[in-house]
């Protein structure tokens, strides 16, 4: 295994600690042997082992299994949906609850590989900036490991469910005057400049291993067979990546055949890469203030975006913007009809699809899976606000 520069595929030992490509500054990727995984590894193997990012140990870059930081993630539902893909004109949709991680996200998948790693290369102290679920994730996975963890915010601007959880888990929680981009522009120095704290953003190419187990995981569920389509929320864009290269892994060895059709779904006043996809783009345009009630997609540039336009464009997928309206409505549909609660920024994906349905460019008999990554509970404040008065006005008596 090593690391490779997705833009000049620059080659680097897999025990580099560096978070960019330090020969032209493009975005890193761990790569692996997979001619020699595709010699010793055979369904059979992973069907004998229990649910979890880890039943998938020989895909992971970990050297020192000692080491691994581990809640139980992964093993997350995938829930199928017949009452909503009725409403939406679907016949075989899927949903798969990220909520039911440790802290209530998707990120859980990340932070097992990525704290792993601190401790692997013997660091003291992790960091991140974050939206809310990257800090609940990371603090939470650092009090496991016993290690410091610096978390930097924009304040005001994330949801209390998620304050919550960092605070809780003993994280330093730095509030600045500022949107995610800037928070990111922050930390990124703080690691530069002392070399004993190590960033786990989406920028470290370790915290996309876990993600990628997302992909594993829906061909494993689905009896190894590939969806059509996978619908995915992109905020800084790391998670389509990691669940395309989770497809296409297991197609180079032989676990599964095929790739689906990648769909990328931001929120429309946070919406770079879709433009850039629609426009035919190799590169998109940040948008200086991104607004959206999704607070987890609140970015305006993403830095995992270049590898976001890789992987819909390498699948043959493409993406879609939504209105806040669009996201409440799927918000209240996949609660009310299948009674999945998520965040607003994991609704995106069925007001997403919703939207490509009416526009013919998923047909009625694609086999699609919606990945929904964070739990209603990290911001029930939303979800009181838009789920209305209740419809029975009866009494009580005491």
């Amino acid at each position: 295994m090593w690391l490779e520069c997705i833009e000049c595929h620059h080659k680097f030992d897999i025990a580099s600690r560096f978070y960019t490509c330090p020969k032209c500054g493009g975005l890193l990727e761990v790569e692996l042997d997979l001619g020699a995984l595709r010699k010793k590894l055979r369904k059979r193997d992973l069907n004998s082992r229990p649910p979890s990012v880890w039943k998938y140990r020989d895909f992971i870059p970990v050297m020192d299994d000692s080491k691994i930081v581990s809640l139980n993630e992964g093993g997350t539902p995938l829930i199928r949906c017949d009452r909503l893909g009725k409403e939406i004109g679907i016949r075989e949709l899927y949903v798969k609850f990220e909520g039911a991680n440790p802290t209530g996200s998707f990120k859980d998948r990340g932070m097992t590989v990525g704290v792993t790693k601190a401790l692997e290369l013997g660091v003291k102290t992790v960091a991140c900036a974050s939206t809310g679920n990257t800090s609940a994730s990371l603090a939470a996975y650092a009090a496991r490991a016993g290690l410091r963890c610096i978390v930097i915010l924009p304040k005001g601007k994330v949801a209390l469910g998620k304050l919550a959880q960092a605070l809780i888990y003993g994280a330093k929680v730095v509030a600045i005057n500022g949107n995610f981009d800037e928070a990111l522009i922050m930390v990124r120095k703080l690691c530069e400049q002392r070399g004993d704290i190590y960033l786990l953003n989406s920028l470290n190419p370790f915290r996309l291993q876990g993600q990628k187990s997302i992909g594993y995981e829906i061909a494993d569920q689905l009896s190894w067979k590939i969806p059509d389509k996978v619908v995915v929320p992109m905020g800084n864009c790391a998670n389509i990546w990691a669940i395309y290269k989770g497809f296409f892994e297991f197609d180079a060895t032989g676990i599964t055949k095929g790739i689906p059709q990648m769909v990328g779904v931001q929120a429309s006043g946070a919406s770079p890469i879709v433009e850039a996809i629609k426009q035919g783009l190799e590169t998109f345009e940040p948008v200086e203030k991104p607004e959206t009630i999704a607070t987890a997609i609140r970015i305006g540039n993403p830095v995992n975006g270049p590898k976001a336009i890789r992987a819909i464009r390498s699948s043959g997928g493409t993406a879609e913007s939504v209105s806040d309206r669009e996201i409440i409505k799927a918000q209240k549909l996949l609660a009310q009809l299948e009674g999945i609660g998520v965040e607003p920024a994991s609704a995106s994906t069925i007001a997403g699809l919703r939207k490509l349905v009416r526009q013919r460019e998923v047909k009625r008999d694609d086999v699609v899976v919606c990945v929904t990554t964070g739990h209603l509970l990290k911001d029930p404040e939303e979800a009181i606000k838009v789920a209305g008065p209740s419809k029975w006005a009866g009494r009580v008596k005491s």
